[in-house]
């Protein structure tokens, strides 16, 4: 005996004539169940609805292949020769389907969202997290390990700002490599409380 399974025949006939959604590759069904092939054993009742789903299934393929094609190509990285590959243009979606979560609320703008809209300040795009050093000639970070603004920590010999020496500040007297290190802790500091007011004012 032959394993072969018969072929079903591509057209299918159908009672009601079902309706397609392509853009959402769906086809619906209104034609009623049989009740006698359902009411009968596990087995009739799970061929019975296999049949009909393949039948919808080959509804919507023979949909499928009258719409336009378009040929494209795509290349493998084994040959890196182009294969053709043809694609089907499927319409735009007939029915919205719903949202499973509702749509986001807008975040409320934070103080300084408020304050650069009254005056008129324009975002600044990221610039990124390295920066070209000069004397190495190599990128290197901006902030943290062998950051760029930790640099004056290590040299051995430091400016000193002329500004606050003559000003007489307390500054004057702290070793600039100290100071650099105590800006940093103090903006650190600055940036951390005005965090927690915008969240604080956000909710």
């Amino acid at each position: 005996m032959s394993d072969i399974k018969e072929s079903k025949p591509v057209t299918v006939e159908k009672a009601i004539p079902v309706t397609y959604d392509l853009g959402h590759l769906a086809v619906y069904d209104t034609n009623p169940i049989d009740p006698l092939e359902i009411g009968k054993d596990e087995q009739s009742k799970n061929d019975y609805l296999q049949s009909v789903t393949r039948d919808n299934v080959q509804l919507l393929i023979n949909q499928i292949l009258h719409q336009p094609l378009t040929k494209n190509s795509t290349t493998t990285n084994a040959d890196s020769n182009e294969t053709p590959i043809t694609l089907v243009q499927l319409p735009d979606p007939i029915f919205q389907l719903p949202r499973e979560k509702p749509v986001p609320k807008a975040k409320e703008p934070t103080k300084w969202e408020l304050f650069a809209r009254k005056k008129g300040i324009q975002k600044k795009g990221k610039t990124g997290k390295l920066v070209f050093d000069e004397e190495k000639q190599e990128w290197v970070n901006k902030w943290g390990y062998k950051g760029k603004n930790k640099e004056l920590d290590n040299q051995w010999l430091v400016e000193v700002d002329e500004e606050k020496q003559a000003a007489g500040t307390p500054d004057e007297l702290i070793d600039p490599r100290k100071l650099s290190r105590m800006e940093r802790k103090k903006l650190v500091k600055k940036n951390e409380l005005q965090h927690k007011r915008n969240l604080k004012e956000g909710k």
